[in-house]
């Protein structure tokens, strides 16, 4: 698959971190429902891996940051994740779709029993059009609850399902060559299957305080669906609508030929 065949995967994972659609940026929902709902009426399967869970209870709990308490953090997570897939049902009440909410940690996917029964549901989710939500199981994860900001468990989940496309999104608009705010920083439109991208200077993409992710964890997270046989589009969450569109937007991982069943 290429930028110009998006319009025509059928099967489509979507990851945005808790940055995106968490305190000032929570009105970033709706429109991130507007893309997501657009390709859902195309007839494509969509599923949405979204953190935020913990940044979403801050101010309910009236904390002052992220906490860094596991107990604290589990809490939180217990409260966040009901308010933020309200505000996604919410908005997905516009267009009469239902969400289904769906709690893993990224070990579920690395067990048979737990993959088994992840595998079945998710796909009877689908069966009936309805759009699965995937969190991090944040009230019962140990180390996991600090880890990678669900990049990793946004390509379990690709290649648990076989998707087509795997979008993962962001603060930043694209890959560079550098932490985009140093001088001579320049995006990378396109990262061939198994290139090493020895020459880019890693930095962090995301909000400060709020998320956990970085460009490592979501360079991995593509590697790891390329390698599956899944291609990956790497944007910020505001050009959701044009990466799902096809246009020449953010970050292209080529992914390796998948091999027959």
């Amino acid at each position: 698959m290429t930028r110009s065949e998006v319009l025509s995967a059928k099967r489509i994972v979507v990851k945005v971190g808790s940055s995106s659609v968490s305190g000032d940026n929570a009105g970033q929902i709706d429109p991130l429902v507007d893309a997501l709902a657009a390709a859902h009426a195309r007839g494509a399967e969509v599923i949405l891996v979204s953190s935020g869970a913990i940044a979403t209870a801050i101010p309910f709990l009236e904390l002052d940051g992220r906490p860094t308490d596991l107990a604290t953090q589990q809490a939180a997570a217990a409260v966040g994740q009901n308010v933020l897939m309200w505000r996604y049902q919410t908005s997905l009440d516009r267009y009469g779709i239902l969400a289904g909410q769906v709690l893993l940690t990224a070990t579920d996917l690395e067990h048979s029993t737990p993959r088994s029964n992840a595998q079945r549901a998710m796909e009877r989710l689908l069966g009936m059009r309805i759009l699965p939500i995937v969190n991090e199981n944040d009230t019962v994860a140990t180390h996991e609850i600090r880890f990678g900001d669900n990049d990793r468990l946004a390509a379990l989940v690709t290649e648990l399902i076989s998707a087509d496309l795997l979008v993962l999104l962001s603060d930043v608009d694209a890959l560079y060559t550098k932490p985009p705010s140093e001088p001579g920083a320049e995006p990378i439109a396109l990262v061939p299957f198994d290139d090493d991208l020895a020459s880019v200077e890693l930095g962090d993409i995301g909000a400060a305080g709020v998320g956990t992710g970085g460009a490592g964890t979501k360079i991995a997270a593509a590697r790891f669906a390329a390698a599956a046989g899944t291609p990956v589009l790497l944007t910020s969450t505001q050009n959701v609508s044009r990466a799902l569109s096809g246009d020449e937007v953010g970050t292209w991982f080529a992914a390796a030929p998948r091999t027959a069943a």
